[in-house]
């Protein structure tokens, strides 16, 4: 059985609210790179390419001199405005006017949807778990037309997120969802949410009929509770603990996934990685992971994966001690993630920028031989 957790960030579309915070963080490198390519003397189509889609991230496109209907996809805008070369009337005198109206999603580039699939078919897990899911509808076209239909059950739950993020789960012939259960209605004292997101149970069953319980959540950043001393993190961690606790007195084969948003030694964390008898995956024997090119291969960030790894961990793949005894190999996949100058590692062929990215997030999986 191969089990894999990845945090998708959306298929075909995604909240341009999100995309604009990615916008925000990336802005000095793209001014840098723009100001460069500005600077050459002579400059290849490709570069000219590079340009045009630049001056679209930094606002620099003049919306002004498009045609009477234009989608600009890199800002999540729909442009209208009045046909001028003709004179037959376009629109009505509540209508005949110009300016641009904000679509509330942006779609996603082709390569990265394509780039997306890549990175799930290095592993073809049997049991997906997918984080930042559109709606039931993009999973089942995107395993129809994108994973070639690998997958015969697919789940999709909504959750508490205001941009409409759900968790998918998708299971291979063999594999069924038994039970699920879901955490949206759990409230602090406050009568609060306890989940940003949503912390979910399933029971999925393998060929050989052998049950193994799987939670999974995702927690947005960090903030501190109001009236609360410890952070959201912390409460949610919690948690999940209980439930663990509470599935480990029945269940011995348990395993917890998602994006924790925060790195292991974290105290935020420390009711999941102290409090229990969970066990990373990424700190197994097995776990293997393209290494950083060049000097970076032989250094260790504190909070990354392990050495060589030097991205930040917030993707998690956490099993019970039984279920950690039976891990014959495990790994993480980031060569769908775009690098922006250190460290660099093996990226698919097919990402020439950021657009074409599949996401942020590496896929973590573990393949185990349960008994």
């Amino acid at each position: 059985m191969i089990i894999a957790t990845y945090n998708i960030q959306n298929i075909f579309y995604r909240d341009r609210t999100l995309i604009r915070r990615y916008r925000e963080e990336n802005r000095e490198l793209w001014v840098e790179e723009f100001e460069t390519l500005m600077l050459k003397g002579m400059r290849t189509g490709e570069e000219f390419n590079r340009m045009r889609a630049l001056s679209q991230l930094l606002g620099f496109e003049d919306s002004k001199n498009g045609p009477y209907l234009t989608m600009i996809h890199n800002t999540g805008q729909l442009f209208l405005k009045k046909n001028v070369s003709s004179n037959t009337n376009k629109a009505t005198h509540l209508t005949d006017w110009n300016g641009w109206i904000k679509l509330n999603s942006t779609p996603i580039n082709e390569v990265a949807i394509k780039n997306k699939a890549t990175v799930i078919k290095e592993i073809s897990p049997d049991v997906l778990f997918l984080m930042e899911v559109e709606d039931r509808a993009s999973l089942l076209e995107f395993n129809k037309y994108f994973l070639s239909e690998a997958y015969a059950h697919i789940l999709y739950l909504e959750t508490n997120d205001i941009y409409g993020r759900g968790i998918g789960v998708l299971t291979k012939p063999g594999y069924q969802v038994k039970s699920m259960k879901s955490h949206v209605n759990d409230f602090d004292e406050h009568g609060n949410p306890i989940f940003d997101i949503d912390l979910q149970e399933y029971k999925i069953s393998t060929p050989g009929g052998i049950l193994v319980s799987v939670l999974t959540t995702c927690f947005l950043e960090d903030s501190i509770n109001p009236g609360r001393t410890n952070t959201k993190i912390e409460i949610q961690s919690q948690k999940i603990a209980e439930v663990y606790k509470d599935l480990s007195g029945r269940d011995n084969l348990i395993a917890v996934t998602g994006t924790l948003n925060v790195p292991s030694y974290s105290k935020e964390l420390s009711a999941l990685t102290e409090g229990t008898d969970l066990r990373d995956i990424s700190k197994h024997h097995s776990f293997e992971v393209d290494l950083d090119k060049g000097k970076d291969s032989n250094y260790y960030r504190l909070g990354a994966y392990k050495m060589g790894v030097n991205i930040k961990q917030r993707d998690y793949l956490m099993l019970s001690s039984k279920l950690y005894r039976a891990v014959r190999n495990s790994g993480l996949i980031r060569k769908g993630i775009w690098f922006k100058k250190r460290p660099q590692w093996n990226m698919l062929k097919s990402i020439k920028n950021e657009t074409h990215m599949a996401s942020e997030h590496p896929m973590v999986w573990s393949e185990l031989k349960i008994r």
